[in-house]
């Protein structure tokens, strides 16, 4: 069983999700047209990020992670995974909550997805940065 404090725990209680497409059938039905949505502005972005579920909640991961998505009883999350890259986008996130590296969002406000694309594309070059710098 999933414990209370799991992304989509308190509207589903069932196993964790093996896939992406577990996870998105078993959030809550009024959620899932968006988080297909999402999952379609990361992949666009980084077509070659592999998905997967960690943490209970889907993965997308390239040269080391870049994003997260979560599903709650009253929103949805997006977490850029960076610390950088909320204050860099802090203009075009207005209207949202944010709290720390985390943006919720909900079915009536949408995050944009060319929003979603251009954050995707900033933690993919964060991390092509990162992966270079140790090379040295």
């Amino acid at each position: 069983m999933l414990r209370s404090t799991d992304p989509v725990a308190k509207s589903v209680k069932s196993p964790t999700a093996r896939t992406v497409d577990e996870y998105i059938s078993k959030a809550p039905e009024r959620f899932q047209s968006s988080l297909q949505h999402l999952r379609r502005a990361i992949r666009s972005a980084a077509p070659e990020a592999q998905e997967i579920i960690a943490w209970r909640m889907p993965c997308y991961r390239q040269n080391g992670m870049l994003v997260f998505f979560a599903a709650f009883k009253s929103h949805m999350s997006f977490f850029p995974a960076s610390k950088t890259i909320v204050p860099k986008f802090k203009n075009r996130l207005k209207g949202y909550e944010i709290s720390g590296t985390t943006i919720h969002f909900t079915p009536e406000k949408p995050l944009p997805p060319d929003l979603v694309k251009q954050i995707v594309k900033a933690r993919v070059k964060e991390n092509e940065a990162r992966i270079k710098r140790k090379a040295k």
